[in-house]
């Protein structure tokens, strides 16, 4: 799977759980910061990451994951 690929999923998972405008998806954009996540709505964007693309992500590594950029970079280092 291509970044890009990877990123078009993370995207779509972020317009499934947050009220932003695709365009406005974009890697430097804060999922705590941005979105106003809080702990509950980032550990579900965290456990549909592991749904989407079959795998674990443990809390240490989840809790590095601030930007949709960290999180594409994550996923393609670990599929």
């Amino acid at each position: 799977m291509t970044r890009e690929e990877v990123f078009e999923k993370v995207q779509g998972i972020i317009l499934k759980h947050f009220d932003i405008e695709k365009d406005k998806v974009i890697e430097s954009l804060s999922i705590k910061d941005d979105l106003e996540a809080d702990s509950i709505k980032i550990m579900e964007f965290v456990l549909e990451l592991e749904d989407e693309f079959g795998t674990e992500i443990s809390d240490e590594d989840a809790e590095k994951i601030e930007t949709v950029g960290a999180a594409v970079n994550y996923i393609t280092t670990h599929l």
